[in-house]
């Protein structure tokens, strides 16, 4: 499994397949009734976002997906009782969304109305005719607004085809999109009479939003996570995390999304990483952390290192292989400026990532709250900030498999305000992934951050440490 930009998935050319509800099952769903469960917090602000953007006429982008390659011809039937049983085994994939006046109500389709066939839709010979295609079906399609809120397809061949998945982010987070692809496929080798595991249990994302409001219930202004956000923020000057170079945009200024990819380590050097981070006292999320505060500093002169860092929730109920959105978010802050070495900033770094972890008990929504009662935000809670999240792909259950290791995920590209970055490991790299805007300011940027992060991580990898430098302008907060 990679991650990777849409643009970067061309597969072969075939018939075009589409799987959608059978009619019976798309009148069900237009009759199902509403369910007391709330939305999940990131839900919420999702939808409401979402419904907002609808109203204006904006092009749907907050989608997601996935495609791999399987190897034989297609049995149509096969597939369509493959779906049918995925569908079944998540809860929250039977549900759609209404919002009005700001206010979500869910409805829950009945299991009979899990019944899907394919339909043709014709053919393909350009990669550009297929992009086209395709992200005209993910826009109309994967949006929680109707039933369903994903969408599943072929391409079909002599002797293989794609099989592709993409959900509205509603349904979905990078976990989840990282189990779909291989969870439909052995269903799908299980229907055609072919040894595959069974997939385990999964969770109901249903229960997950009910448990989420209940814990945060549990949080008030005194509560010790609370109170460590609070503090990062107020030696941050209450500000969001933003990007430390310029990205060519005006204060609060969006532009269109640019999916940049770099390659950083292979898979050797990764694991001398891993070695020289462990014998700092540290991880290699850490040490990931620590190469991006080592990089602000000598770049932008940021003393103090402080992000934003997305963390996964499915520990906190029997959530391991469930769909949905099982993400909280928690902020990361050490000191770089005054050490001399990534040794250091490294043990530094496992610090503030560990606290991370603790602090991210409370859900993120619980925090912004107290943080709005006290006057800490203000204003930047509708600031997006700018992120970094750490993922170890060589974990995940469908690791090995073909439908796996074919595997890419991409994500829709719509405006954005930051330069984000996803640094992900697998059996054969450490890489990552940003989203930035797409202008030449933004371009140098962050070619050059992504370059000088490179140099110290090879470095690190090569040597074992790093030599800090001291820049000109260090900015002190």
């Amino acid at each position: 499994m990679i991650i990777t930009a849409l643009g970067n998935w061309t597969p072969k050319p075939g018939r075009l397949l589409e799987w959608h509800p059978v009619q019976p099952a798309l009148d069900a769903a237009l009759k199902a009734p509403v369910h007391p469960a709330p939305p999940s917090f990131l839900q919420e602000d999702h939808l409401v976002a979402a419904a907002a953007a609808a109203a204006r006429g904006d092009e749907h982008h907050a989608y997601t997906g996935v495609a791999t390659e399987i190897d034989g011809s297609l049995d149509r039937d096969a597939l369509s009782r493959a779906i049918a049983a995925y569908v079944l085994r998540h809860e929250g994939l039977r549900c759609w969304f209404e919002v009005e006046d700001g206010l979500v109500t869910r409805r829950l389709v009945p299991i009979e109305a899990a019944s899907f066939a394919p339909s043709e839709v014709g053919t393909f010979s350009l990669d550009a005719e297929f992009q086209t295609y395709v992200r005209g079906r993910f826009s109309a399609e994967a949006t929680a607004f109707d039933w369903p809120g994903f969408v599943v397809g072929a391409i079909e061949r002599a002797e293989s085809f794609t099989l592709y998945y993409g959900a509205d982010h509603a349904f979905t987070d990078g976990g989840s999109q990282a189990l779909v692809i291989s969870e439909l496929a052995d269903l799908y080798a299980l229907e055609i009479g072919e040894d595959a595991p069974t997939p385990a249990h999964a969770g109901s994302h249903l229960d997950y939003a009910v448990e989420e409001r209940a814990r945060a219930a549990t949080y008030g202004p005194d509560s010790p996570e609370i109170r460590a956000w609070k503090r990062i923020f107020d030696k941050n000057d209450g500000k969001m995390p933003r990007f430390p170079l310029d990205l060519g945009l005006a204060e609060g200024e969006r532009g269109p999304v640019r999916i940049v990819e770099r390659h950083l380590l292979d898979a050797d050097a990764t694991a001398a990483l891993d070695r020289a981070c462990k014998a700092a006292g540290a991880r290699i999320s850490s040490g990931v952390f620590a190469a991006v505060g080592i990089t602000d500093y000598e770049l932008a002169g940021r003393a103090d290192y402080f992000g934003i860092t997305v963390l996964s929730t499915r520990h906190l109920g029997d959530y391991g292989q469930s769909q949905g959105w099982f993400v909280n978010f928690a902020p990361v802050a050490f000191e770089v400026g005054g050490t001399d070495s990534f040794s250091t900033v490294a043990a530094k770094a496992h610090d503030g990532f560990e606290d991370a972890k603790h602090i991210a008990a409370a859900p993120v929504h619980a925090v912004l709250g107290a943080l709005a009662a006290d006057g800490t935000l203000g204003s930047e809670l509708a600031v997006s900030p700018n992120m970094l999240s750490y993922i170890d792909f060589r974990w995940f259950p469908g690791v090995g498999r073909p439908a796996d290791a074919r595997g890419e995920h991409f994500t829709g590209e719509g405006r954005t305000s930051n330069a984000s970055m996803w640094i992900n490991r697998d059996a054969d790299h450490l890489y990552l992934v940003a989203q930035v805007p797409d202008n030449d300011v933004a371009d140098e940027s962050v070619a050059r951050y992504h370059s000088h992060l490179q140099t110290v991580l090879e470095t690190v990898a090569r040597e074992g440490d790093y030599a800090i430098r001291v820049p000109e302008t260090i900015e002190h907060h």
